[in-house]
């Protein structure tokens, strides 16, 4: 099992398939690699592809006393690249992982080639913050059925890969959670450099779809994609519109130097 040690001295297990360019994914808030199951082989065929499972889920590490941010977690990433001695890579961050790779661009400027930004927010206290009633439906003891509901459309039959890791400590989902509301990738964005996708579903109420625009309009020559009637799992039940999105944007816009 590949792991990643971070200069703090985590363990971050990550796993690899494919070859071309390399890509990293980064999935959401609690979630392990599997957030990824169903999309990999859209872009495996083209790509080195990387998921990780963040510290606090999976197969990492899950230390107690330590403080989550998402720039910390850039950090990680940045320990993950090493690892495999990658120099440059493009990054493709959804939802928690889409404010953990505002982060890594802007800290991290010559490792990041092409940057897709899902379903995800500059933060607190610019962006677009959900609702009381969404925020206390995720919440709930089993937020299972309420996170069904506000990651996918009633017409999708499965599979859920998107709803968190069953197994994760309750300490570990609270810093998630508190990492994710505090990010405030504001002022970074006016510094990314790198060629930027942004791609948000038009009925997403985790993440208001209104933060997407705000997004595009801090990165200079930022992209902005909406898939209409997607919720916060579009890259799931909209796969077939959202992976030739990111797909065709990474190949034609950006190539990594040999």
């Amino acid at each position: 099992m590949p792991i990643a040690s971070t200069p703090a001295g985590l363990g971050i297990h990550y796993e690899t398939q494919g070859s071309g360019e390399p890509l990293l994914l980064l999935g959401g808030q609690a979630n392990t690699l599997h957030w990824w199951d169903s999309v990999l082989p859209d872009f495996a065929a083209d790509h080195q592809v990387i998921t990780v499972d963040y510290a606090g889920t999976g197969a990492s590490d899950k230390p107690r006393a330590m403080q989550y941010s998402t720039r910390g977690m850039a950090g990680d990433m940045i320990a993950v690249l090493d690892a495999l001695e990658i120099d440059r890579a493009h990054v493709y961050g959804m939802s928690l992982g889409g404010r953990i790779a505002q982060w890594l661009a802007a800290d991290h400027p010559g490792r990041v080639a092409g940057l897709v930004l899902g379903c995800t927010s500059p933060g607190a206290p610019n962006g677009i913050e959900r609702t009381d009633e969404v925020t206390r439906a995720m919440a709930a003891a089993d937020p299972r059925e309420a996170l069904i509901d506000l990651m996918y459309t009633p017409a999708w039959p499965g599979p859920y890969n998107a709803l968190g890791d069953p197994d994760m400590p309750l300490y570990a989902r609270r810093q998630h959670f508190t990492a994710s509301v505090e990010h405030n990738g504001w002022d970074a964005l006016l510094t990314i450099t790198s060629p930027t996708l942004v791609v948000h579903g038009t009925d997403d109420l985790i993440n208001p779809t209104a933060n997407a625009p705000l997004l595009a309009g801090r990165i200079r020559g930022a992209r902005l994609e909406l898939i209409r009637g997607a919720r916060h799992a579009y890259h799931e039940e909209f796969r077939s519109v959202a992976s030739p999105l990111v797909a065709g944007f990474l190949s034609q816009n950006v190539r990594i130097p040999d």
